[in-house]
């Protein structure tokens, strides 16, 4: 099974073509130049080490009043 699933929506945000831009929104594709991470064309090969991990989630503070019995 690939990772993140079987039916991956395409990107240029994850395609092995696609470079990261200076600007945020924008992915160098060798195939298409310039995009938006949004685009996604023909050439599209998906490429698992591109996609970038979700945040950790914050965890609780906890007091030692909160371990007391």
């Amino acid at each position: 099974m690939p990772l993140f699933g079987k039916k991956i929506k395409p990107s240029c945000a994850y395609c092995e073509w696609g470079a990261p831009e200076e600007e945020e929104n924008m992915v160098f594709c060798r195939k298409n130049g310039i995009v938006p991470l949004s685009y996604s064309c023909r050439h599209f090969r998906y490429a698992p080490l591109r996609r970038k991990p979700r945040p950790a989630p914050q965890l609780p503070q906890f007091t030692p009043e909160d371990f007391k019995l």
